[in-house]
């Protein structure tokens, strides 16, 4: 049989894809990822005691904001990798904003504030405990998105894998907060970021096996 006859018979059953397919299944996933998330942390950590008047606060929802925007250029990027040679231009800018935006609040605060609560606003009392928390959480929802993605044609798979890792990880953080009663901008620039970079990690990690054709 001529390559072309080969191509033409394989082809000759195929359905185009559902152009929203693959956004509906990456949110579901990430809806999925949020719950997983929360089941875990409310019976691990728990919630914090004062979320009622937190939410009234601008601190509570800087991170928040931050952390489910990294989880929206998540979104983004995993959408574009999971297509071939699709262009991810819109996910990079949304990380790059995000990014940007935290490291000049954080740095704003660490120019106001006097010498002797610097430790304090870069180091809180949990940084050796949130990123590793952030980590754990967002593991469920990463095994889930990389599953869904396999279903797909994800051609690049560690930068594949790393969307699916920055999506997860944006979600755990943002449920973290529930609990996490941290309040200084420098050290969710640096805590918070380090758990969704591990998570983003792991994603590109287990992307360069688990995505590959």
């Amino acid at each position: 049989m001529k390559t072309d006859e080969l191509v033409a018979l394989l082809a000759r059953d195929a359905t185009p894809v559902k152009r929203r397919a693959i956004p509906l299944r990456l949110s579901l996933f990430a809806v999925a990822a949020a719950l997983a998330a929360f089941v875990i942390l409310v019976p691990w950590l728990g919630i914090r005691p004062d979320l009622a008047e937190a939410v009234t606060g601008p601190v509570f929802w800087m991170k928040a904001v931050y952390t489910f925007g990294l989880g929206v250029a998540g979104f983004a990027l995993a959408e574009r990798f999971a297509r071939p040679g699709a262009n991810a231009r819109l996910g990079w800018i949304i990380v790059a904003v995000f990014a940007i935006g935290i490291a000049g609040l954080a740095i704003s605060q660490l120019m106001s504030i006097p010498p002797d609560q610097l430790n304090a606003a870069l180091m809180g009392s949990s940084w050796d405990k949130c990123p590793w928390r952030i980590l754990v959480l967002s593991l469920p929802g990463l095994a889930a998105l990389l599953w869904t993605m396999r279903q797909f044609a994800p051609t690049r798979p560690v930068l594949g894998g790393a969307a699916a890792g920055l999506l997860a990880g944006g979600i755990a953080a943002t449920v973290y907060g529930l609990h996490c009663q941290e309040v200084a901008s420098p050290f969710v620039a640096i805590w918070y970021s380090l758990g969704i970079a591990l998570s983003t990690l792991a994603g590109a990690t287990l992307g360069s096996r688990l995505l590959r054709w």
